[in-house]
């Protein structure tokens, strides 16, 4: 077994000195990459990574890697998938997040710009809102809803724990986290290219 390890992290002053010479993959759900994304980023959700390791290793080959998401935890997941296919790739700490609050510009697709909430606010919102519904039927109609808060919360402590999120996992899967002209065949294409 591999051991685990720590990715190498750049912050936001390393990526941006570094950015022209970085190939930079971009992990978040197609919805989020479209609300803003580091300049010349690829999406390629975390959830179709292992799909896109062929052409990532080509990319990885021709120059050093850069995976970003929202806040660095998704990135740091996906470099130690990439690693344990011998592919290194660095993370950006604190993720676009932290690009933005350095004043540095996100880039967007061109079109309609979509408000849309991370991934990190949308499972927030998504457990918290089955729990009180379980509590609130588990009062009103039979204690046995109440078991939906629990196993809620078990799936909480079970992401804690293994650094995985399945809740984000579904989500992502959803229309509205995928809008029209998202394609990961595109993006694959592209990286081809770098």
């Amino acid at each position: 077994m591999t051991p685990v390890t720590t990715p190498l992290a750049l912050d936001v002053a390393q990526a941006r000195a570094q950015l022209p010479e970085l190939t930079v993959i971009d992990v978040r759900t197609p919805a989020e990459y479209a609300s803003g994304h580091l300049p010349g980023a690829l999406n390629i959700p975390l959830d179709d990574l292992r799909r896109a390791l062929p052409a990532i290793e080509g990319a990885a080959s021709r120059g050093d890697l850069l995976v970003v998401c929202a806040s660095g935890a998704r990135s740091e997941n996906a470099c130690r998938t990439l690693a344990e296919h011998g592919i290194t790739a660095a993370t950006l700490a604190g993720g676009t997040s932290a690009w933005a609050a350095a004043g540095h510009e996100l880039h967007r697709p061109e079109g309609e710009a979509r408000a849309v909430w991370g991934m990190e606010r949308q499972v927030r919102f998504t457990a918290g809102a089955i729990v009180l519904l379980g509590l609130g039927l588990g009062v009103t109609v039979h204690p046995a809803f109440q078991l939906l808060s629990a196993g809620i919360a078990g799936g909480l402590v079970y992401s804690a724990l293994s650094n995985t999120c399945g809740m984000a996992f579904v989500l992502g899967r959803l229309p509205f986290n995928r809008p029209p002209g998202a394609g990961l065949d595109a993006a694959l294409a592209e990286l081809r290219e770098h």
